[in-house]
């Protein structure tokens, strides 16, 4: 019995990552279409961090570096 052709869809995506693809050669190297940068900031928005989540200072994490008073 013959394998059926599989049908190449785009996967459902979070709107913010539309066009987000990423690729592994033939040398093991994972290239994407966004910058690394884009994508951490991205998880630092929506992701929660197990390690993180018992600080008390986890909002001013969130938005990046301390701002010095």
């Amino acid at each position: 019995m013959a394998k059926k052709p599989k049908k190449e869809e785009t996967p459902k995506v979070h709107k913010d990552l539309e066009g987000f693809k990423m690729n592994i050669n033939s040398f093991g190297e994972i290239s994407s279409s966004f910058s690394i940068d884009k994508l951490n900031e991205f998880l630092n928005k929506n992701v929660e961090d197990k390690k993180l989540k018992d600080r008390e200072d986890l909002d001013e994490i969130k938005e990046g570096k301390k701002k010095k008073k």
